[in-house]
């Protein structure tokens, strides 16, 4: 019987940190962006390639589904409870890392979807981050999300799991009747 492993606390601790700095990071940025920036304008940061443009969103990226707002709040809030319960099968820094930016990104959104106005949950986003041939308005915790996805993606297709251990190294299907069909006195001898 193989022996359960423990929680890692340490990497637990690490992905609710990460998770705390990156949403504690878009509040403040949000809050700035509230106090200084005038709701509909462009400030120009480096020209037309990058500038600040303070809109409130209702909907998803891109705006779409706008009048459907309490159903991202239940998105992110599920999204995060499945991200905490992760969290402590996690064995993997990589994983510990993305998972942590994503739990981040993912309630810095939740946070404006619960605490800004029209309210009952169907706050609007802030967004103030526009790219110059970007289609969308992004902020902070978007930024998370896509580069946390993104990593996600990298860290799946290399096989890895959340115990860190590489699924790629597994014998393929292919290997497994080349090696029954050996005969014994072989399949002995290469076990020594």
């Amino acid at each position: 019987m193989a022996a359960t492993r423990g929680v890692a606390w340490r990497l637990v601790g690490l992905l609710v940190g990460i998770a705390v700095a990156a949403w504690g990071v878009d509040l403040l940025v949000k809050e700035w962006v509230l106090a200084t920036l005038p709701e509909g304008q462009q400030v120009q940061v480096l020209g037309e390639v990058l500038q600040w443009h303070f809109v409130r969103n209702p909907g998803a990226a891109f705006s779409l589904a706008a009048g459907m707002t309490w159903i991202f709040t239940l998105i992110s809030a599920v999204v995060a409870v499945v991200i905490l319960v992760q969290a402590f099968r996690v064995r993997s820094l990589a994983w510990t890392i993305v998972l942590g930016a994503l739990l981040g990104g993912v309630v810095g959104n939740l946070t404006d979807r619960i605490i800004r106005e029209p309210g009952g949950l169907q706050g609007h986003v802030i967004d103030f981050i526009q790219v110059w041939g970007f289609p969308a308005i992004f902020n902070v915790a978007d930024m998370f999300v896509v580069c946390a996805m993104g990593a996600f993606i990298v860290l799946v297709l290399r096989g890895e799991g959340l115990d860190g251990v590489r699924r790629t190294d597994e014998p393929t299907p292919e290997a497994a009747p080349e090696a029954a069909s050996r005969p014994e006195s072989e399949a002995a001898s290469s076990s020594d």
